[in-house]
């Protein structure tokens, strides 16, 4: 059986990976990667700009990882169309590859809002190694940076920029920062921790255009900047399954095995649409590339019930978690504690069961507290004691 792999990111490899480890003699594994890399870790690309992380620390594997599982890898090749009928890809250059089962793995690309001025030089994404390239050698040649978009990506990119020797300022168009891993209280607690490292914020800050020197606001401010950075969040590649007719909305649309709507065709990761949801996060790719790849093997053999939204990571060196519900609202109970600079704890709980938490500065909870929320335990008896330093977490798990 041949089994075709189009992209080289987390799902793709991953998935490789998990193929590989069925032990399969009968089966052939190809990945074909747009990118002229082997896979490697995109969170890292802050560091590898910042120049705190080498070209060599950004890859998972070395070729030679493929070779001895008999994975074959072809680097610097994009596929332009699945012939679904006919059960083979169409490469770029006019290649016909043929497949028993295919995984779509094409991943995102960095969405750039339709801001005036945005194609001037000196304007840039970051989404690749050869983009985080772009940016440090501009950097050198600029003194001030202003970074459209206050999310992780946008963060994480301001304190490479920041360790460059620029002067950098955030610009979230909302009211707070993180909006997707923080709440209100939790953003502005994580405000201050920022502004102490050197990095200017302004929140309500909607971009009305990019001129050369400067970002100017809705509002009328004009943010002087030499570079500028837009991180604006991510959208699915879709032009593949649009040119080949699968059934896609902002991802490709796939049920619980990540079948799509061609037969032994599969998709996941970034590209993937599950339940309405694009996931857009590393743990999501691995977990629907683990369950496609059981599927391609074995007729479904495995379900994907959805993940868990969950980060850890340690942003602009600050230690955040944010795992499931969050936002509260009706039917749900929020407890809180901020104890100090850079610290923050909230629970959110429904019918006394643990939804969701919120961890900032928090890291030796995190562990006890994303298996409590994957669980849902229940803590309706405990009130508020959750939230002290002394509460037993592994007495509640059992």
């Amino acid at each position: 059986m041949r089994i075709v792999i189009l992209g080289l990111g987390a799902a793709g490899a991953n998935a490789a990976r998990t193929i590989a480890a069925a032990g399969r003699r009968d089966v052939r594994v190809e990945i074909y990667g747009a990118e002229p890399h082997l896979y490697y870790a995109r969170p890292k690309l802050p560091g590898y700009l910042a120049g705190e992380v080498s070209l060599d620390d950004l890859y998972f594997y070395p070729r030679s990882w493929f070779e001895e599982r008999s994975i074959a890898v072809h680097t610097g090749a994009r596929a332009e169309r699945v012939d679904a009928t006919g059960h083979r890809i169409i490469l770029s250059e006019g290649t016909r590859v043929p497949y028993d089962r295919l995984l779509i793995a094409t991943g995102a690309s960095s969405f750039v809002p339709p801001i005036p001025g945005a194609d001037l030089p000196g304007v840039f994404t970051l989404r690749t190694i050869e983009d985080a390239e772009r940016i440090r050698a501009c950097a050198r040649e600029c003194k001030r940076a202003a970074v459209i978009g206050g999310g992780l990506l946008g963060l994480e990119a301001a304190r490479g920029l920041r360790v460059l020797g620029l002067d950098v300022t955030v610009l979230e168009r909302g009211p707070y920062l993180l909006q997707r891993q923080l709440d209100a209280q939790g953003g502005a607690i994580f405000h201050r921790e920022v502004e102490g490292m050197g990095i200017a914020i302004e929140t309500n800050a909607d971009t009305e255009h990019i001129e050369r020197g400067a970002v100017v606001l809705k509002s009328g401010l004009r943010v002087p900047a030499d570079l500028v950075l837009i991180a604006a969040g991510v959208r699915s590649n879709l032009e593949l399954a649009r040119d080949s007719g699968l059934a896609a909305n902002r991802g490709i649309v796939v049920d619980a095995h990540l079948a799509t709507s061609a037969p032994d065709v599969y998709a996941a990761g970034d590209v993937a649409e599950f339940n309405g949801t694009v996931y857009g996060i590393v743990p999501a790719a691995v977990e629907q590339a683990q369950a496609a790849a059981k599927n391609m093997l074995e007729h479904g053999s495995a379900e994907y019930s959805g993940t868990i939204p969950s980060n850890t990571l340690k942003i602009v060196g600050i230690d955040l978690t944010s795992i499931g519900q969050i936002a509260g609202g009706e039917g749900y109970t929020e407890l809180r504690r901020a104890d100090g600079p850079g610290r923050y704890l909230k629970l959110v709980l429904r019918d006394g069961r643990l939804h969701g938490a919120i961890l900032l500065g928090h890291k030796d909870r995190v562990s006890l507290v994303s298996q409590a929320v994957a669980r849902q335990v229940d803590l309706s008896r405990y009130g508020e004691a959750p939230l002290g330093d002394g509460f037993d977490w592994r007495a509640v798990l059992g």
